[in-house]
């Protein structure tokens, strides 16, 4: 059976489809294996009542978004190293969480383990890409239309940055029911959208991502029957970061992945003043979205703030395409 991607609607749908089927079926099973999900002590009071809950409901998403790419790949080939990415930063994402919550080792993954994964998977798109492909790595830029810029010799160590700060964006933005799923599904619609407008050939996995995720926010809003853990926050930067390069788009990250930006940073500025004023903080706590917790906000408001947020984003990206 040949799968067209001119009908985008058909990977959205059957990747939906996979994710609605599989969540009652591997929810329980991660029940099971007690991989519930341990609350710090310090962070909102109101989240001690979440342990206990299934994580690495990435798996999901990612089982979700490869059986919907095998009936594409064929056609649509370009849609592999975005898929390598995906897989292989929720590989990573996956050992973190078994670490912590199956093998009861709240260390996990160590940061230099976490990081040398994020290198490895990230070299090897860069080549396949460069190498294979032979993709030219200049960027568009936003507000100038048809412009491009290229970092020359900085391609490589930019294009490193661009999707290790990326990943770890995303992975700090899941700290509440549905909120890295809600912005991340606008933001694979974005891609989608553009994907389809310009028929790069990448359509197939933005749409099969965009599809996972609905599904998956129904187990997944708040209150939430299932976490997607690093699992899933790890797989999602990796999809964003490699469409966006596989359209030369990595600088509209910027903009569509504001809210990555914004938690990612928060954290690195309260670090930086808590050191530098003498044990002082700027936010009540870090990543932003708790300092909105702890100044009284409910969780869905601020998911539904974050999401309105990315989605205007996302329509002045358009805008600036």
């Amino acid at each position: 059976m040949r799968f067209e991607a001119a009908i985008p609607a058909v990977p959205v749908i059957l990747s939906f489809s996979v994710s609605v089927i599989l969540s009652p079926v591997i929810i329980p099973f991660l029940k099971k294996l007690k991989a519930g999900q341990t609350v710090r002590d310090d962070g909102p009071k109101t989240h001690l009542k979440k342990s206990g809950t299934p994580t690495m409901g990435g798996i999901i998403i990612l089982l979700s978004v490869v059986i919907t790419s095998v009936f594409y790949m064929r056609n649509y080939p370009k849609i592999m190293p975005v898929l390598f990415v995906t897989l292989g930063f929720g590989i990573i994402g996956f050992f973190d969480d078994y670490i912590k919550v199956v093998l009861k080792r709240s260390m996990g993954l160590t940061p230099l383990q976490k990081l040398s994964g994020q290198i490895v998977v990230t070299g090897i798109f860069a080549y396949y890409i460069t190498q294979v492909l032979h993709m030219d790595l200049a960027m568009k830029l936003p507000f100038f239309q048809g412009k491009m810029i290229d970092f020359g010799v900085w391609n490589i160590p930019v294009l490193f940055l661009i999707i290790i700060a990326t990943v770890n964006g995303t992975n700090f933005t899941d700290g509440l029911d549905g909120l890295a799923s809600s912005v991340t599904v606008i933001i694979a619609t974005f891609f989608s959208v553009v994907a389809i407008g310009t028929k790069s050939g990448i359509e197939p996995i933005t749409c099969a991502v965009a599809g996972a995720l609905l599904g998956f926010l129904l187990f997944n809003v708040y209150p939430a029957s299932v976490f997607m853990g690093d699992t899933g926050s790890l797989a999602l930067g990796g999809f964003v970061a490699a469409a966006a390069y596989m359209m030369q788009m990595p600088l509209f990250i910027a903009i569509v992945g504001l809210v990555y930006a914004a938690e990612v940073l928060s954290v690195a500025i309260q670090v930086v003043y808590y050191k530098i004023s003498g044990g002082k903080r700027l936010f009540k706590m870090a990543p932003l979205h708790h300092h909105f917790e702890l100044c009284g906000w409910s969780e869905t408001k601020i998911v539904a703030c974050f999401s309105i947020v990315t989605a205007i984003l996302c329509l002045a990206a358009l805008m600036m395409l």
